[in-house]
């Protein structure tokens, strides 16, 4: 509409049943808009739910281990963090340490890295294993769909050229 003095812009507002909003007070000289202030408000806050549906938000689940774990036990815990990570959930794995098995380190990464293995077809470790006192902890994130895909593709490759390999020999 161009500049027109703020009773000529309250009048017009008025006439049109609508809201005179002040859009950039700073500006010279300031921009107002006409409009339904209501709807407006109502847009705005519809938008921004389904902004956050949209949204992912993924848990960080915790797992815990010994280092004298059974095979039985540390197997169901593989499966519990593989559900995790195909729901989309970050999985922290910690190996706790008591009295003098502190002493045997190595046998924790061993068998972080053993889970860790086990876990590569969903998820994948963002860094080495971290010494946190009594504990020692690693976080395993989940693939992304294109991650998922690459893997497969390269698992089928390997495949091919194996069975390629046997017919050969």
């Amino acid at each position: 509409m161009g500049i027109v003095t703020s009773d000529r812009a309250k009048e017009l507002a008025y006439d049109k049943n609508l809201d005179l909003v002040l859009i950039a007070p700073q500006a010279d000289p300031p921009v107002c808009r006409i409009m339904d202030y209501g709807k407006f408000r109502f847009d705005k806050i519809k938008k921004e739910k389904e902004s956050r549906k949209k949204q992912q938000s993924a848990e960080t689940k915790q797992i815990q281990l010994s280092i004298v774990i059974g095979d039985n036990d540390f197997n169901t815990k593989l499966n519990h963090a593989n559900r995790f990570l195909k729901n989309g959930d970050k999985v922290r794995v910690i190996v706790k340490f008591r009295s003098r098995q502190i002493q045997h380190k190595d046998m924790g990464y061993n068998i972080l890295n053993k889970f860790t293995s086990g876990c590569s077809e969903n998820g994948t470790c963002d860094k080495p294993p971290v010494e946190e006192g009594r504990n020692l902890s690693v976080l395993i994130v989940p693939l992304k769909p294109e991650q998922k895909k690459a893997k497969a593709e390269k698992a089928e490759a390997k495949t091919e050229t194996n069975n390629l390999k046997e017919e050969l020999q």
